[in-house]
């Protein structure tokens, strides 16, 4: 039996070796990668003697050649000795054979693209599920399989599919207008397809993979020297267009720039290669300072994103210490990443996840630590980071509690850094760029391992009517815990901070945002003996309408009494809050429609409290809300009053079970 299953396998492998010939001899090589290519590079002596004799298929053969036998040029996220492919990637791998390719997690299960791939097949009208499709996830876990296992089914799915999306997906000219389009009724079938398939970001997701895919598969015999040619000069397209569109700021610009720098180490035999590198290194060195606040915030507020930026910024690291090239990479370019990285960790809860504030998803324990353990490689000294890479096992916690980040505006009021701490996050700052939303004022608040107030999120990003319409409903700020008037988004998003006083038995944040043209939103948070909340709300100006104070709690049972103004969770014993609102007129309680996203197209149904009054007058109207977390609140009694309050100084006295305090503040 054993014997009969070697004779197969035998003939199986000379089958696979015949196909990978006969291919080869059909294969035409693309003499113009040769012109891309400076020749006079050491190693490519016989590649350039060749070419000159006009000898386009030995000189491909040389070239080939020389590729696999390169030294001296790393690619640090592929380790050839150690290939590690997860369930999910092997997973991905074998469906791609059948043409059903991974693109989203917001899109499970897979869709099948057919068997004549439709690359412009769009079965629900998101952007991101078409412009996700041509950065080609699938491809770097088909190299992974092929590495381990050998199987060369793996290189031929993956050459045909390479030069399936070459063929069908022809660059033409887009303008920055075209690739920002929300309909695409009104463009031409060329311009459409390539607005989601040459977009630069997608363009330098392929220019970093396909630096894996090379190291991956070029030592298979379906690797052949014409596929080389065609490699390098499809390589050579995408380099080329991101140097002449770059996206004009943001995330997308700094993963451009990256993945620029990492093309031009790794491929340094195209002529424009040190055009490449020095491209993206300038631009990163560039925007770093223009991104990133002096605190260390990035400037779109998502705390999603500045992760990714982090990560931006450490990947050139990596590239360039991987590839002897750290000179490019000034000191305060370091010293600007650790701010962020602090920055993160003072806004994170204790299981290591983030608000959801504006485009962010969750992020988990795992993904978390491994990110800290490769920022403990690049900043040794910093013991906070080298706390959470291990867990608490190793290093020291962070020496403050309470932290402000004044220029990002974000606030952290914390009692400790376990898992039984509490810690409140409000998001009060300047205008944030693209993925920031009109939430002003808002906050998350954990307790004692719960998120009792996670943001609303994002659910989806951009296409059609209908999924634009889902996004501006989870943006929209009656869907976060902030004030409105009238239930209309803010019409401006520029909080200015009054006060930060972060010690003592009582911790004070006073902020204010002109909300919208005739009403100014002033909100003073109290963190009281490190156990609960005072929070003020005042609204000023002329405006008259429907104010509403929003709190949107997690999912779970709740009871609200009207009357009172009271709202007390059910939640399992652990983990509890009580939410009292007293007004300087009558308010009415009232819960609306409410759901929080923490991953792309997922939501939980989750109820939106509203306290409501009537501004009819340019009078001053004042809230005061008690926000009390415990592990049980069913016998807490609160009750909360205005001594006195004018524009430079305000004195509340709070009552919780019997005990008075006296809050104030004064500018």
């Amino acid at each position: 039996m054993k014997r009969t299953f070697l004779i197969i396998n035998l003939v199986l492998c000379m089958l696979v070796s015949l196909n990978a010939s006969a291919k080869k001899q059909t294969e035409k090589v693309n003499a113009q990668a040769f012109e891309l290519l400076d020749l006079d590079r050491p190693g490519l002596e016989t590649v350039k003697a060749m070419y000159k004799k006009g000898k386009m298929d030995k000189a491909a053969d040389a070239l080939l050649n020389y590729y696999r036998q390169r030294t001296g040029i790393v690619d640090p996220d592929i380790n050839l000795n150690n290939i590690k492919v997860s369930k999910r990637e092997r997973q991905w791998a074998d469906d791609a054979l059948e043409h059903t390719f991974y693109v989203h997690d917001g899109y499970q299960p897979a869709y099948n693209y057919g068997k004549d791939i439709n690359w412009k097949f769009w079965p629900v009208k998101d952007n991101e599920l078409r412009w996700q499709l041509h950065r080609h996830k699938w491809f770097t876990p088909m190299g992974k399989v092929y590495r381990e296992t050998k199987d060369e089914k793996y290189a031929i799915e993956w050459k045909e599919e390479y030069l399936d999306w070459i063929k069908k997906n022809p660059l033409v000219e887009v303008t920055h207008d075209q690739f920002e389009m929300k309909d695409n009724e009104s463009l031409k079938a060329d311009i459409e397809n390539a607005r989601f398939a040459w977009r630069p970001l997608e363009i330098s997701h392929r220019i970093q993979d396909q630096i894996h895919q090379f190291t991956l598969f070029v030592q298979s015999p379906n690797f052949t020297p014409a596929f080389l040619t065609e490699f390098i000069v499809n390589y050579y397209k995408h380099g080329d267009f991101i140097m002449h569109h770059y996206s004009k700021q943001g995330n997308h610009l700094l993963f451009e720039a990256q993945r620029m720098f990492f093309a031009g180490t790794f491929f340094p035999e195209f002529k424009q290669a040190t055009e490449w590198k020095q491209s993206g290194i300038d631009i990163l060195n560039r925007e770093i300072k223009k991104q990133v606040f002096d605190d260390g915030v990035q400037y779109e507020l998502d705390p999603h994103y500045h992760l990714a930026c982090i990560n931006i910024f450490m990947r050139a690291l990596i590239v360039a210490n991987a590839n002897n090239n750290m000179n490019a990479i000034p000191q305060s370019y370091k010293d600007t990443m650790e701010k962020m990285i602090v920055f993160y960790y003072n806004i994170c809860f204790p299981d290591y996840t983030n608000p959801c504030f504006s485009d962010a998803k969750q992020g988990d324990a795992k993904s978390e630590q491994r990110n800290y353990r490769e920022w403990s490689k690049i900043f040794p000294k910093n013991e906070a980071i080298k706390w959470f890479a291990t867990n608490g096992k190793k290093g020291t916690r962070p020496q403050n509690l309470s932290k402000a980040f004044l220029n990002g505006g974000f606030f952290t009021f914390r009692n400790g850094w376990n898992l039984s701490s509490t810690v409140m996050v409000v998001k009060a700052g300047p205008k944030g760029e693209w993925h920031a939303q009109p939430d002003n004022g808002t906050f998350d608040l954990w307790m004692n391992g719960k998120n009792l107030f996670p943001d609303s999120g994002s659910y989806i990003y951009a296409g059609g009517k209908e999924v634009q319409k889902q996004r501006d409903w989870f943006r929209s700020t009656p869907q976060h815990n902030t004030l409105t008037l009238d239930d209309k988004n803010l019409e401006s998003t520029q909080s200015t901070t009054l006060l930060w006083q972060p010690e003592g038995d009582v911790q004070t944040l006073v902020t204010e945002n002109q909300s919208y043209k005739q009403l100014k939103h002033r909100r003073t948070v109290f963190f009281v003996d490190q156990k609960y909340f005072v929070f003020v709300d005042e609204a000023s100006g002329d405006a008259t309408g429907k104010l509403n104070l929003h709190y949107l709690l997690t999912d779970g049972d709740t009871n609200m009494d009207a009357a009172n103004g009271i709202i007390r969770t059910n939640y399992k014993p652990g983990s509890n809050v009580m939410i009292q609102c007293f007004g300087s007129q009558k308010l009415d309680l009232t819960q609306q429609e409410g759901f929080y996203s923490l991953a792309y197209r997922k939501k939980t149904a989750r109820p939106n409290f509203v306290f409501s009054t009537d501004k009819k007058d340019a009078q001053t109207v004042r809230f005061v809300t008690v926000i009390f977390p415990d592990k049980e609140v069913s016998s807490v009694k609160a009750s909360a009053k205005i001594v006195s309050a004018s524009d430079k100084a305000m004195k509340v006295e709070v009552e919780i079970n019997g005990a008075k305090k006296l809050l104030e503040w004064n500018l």
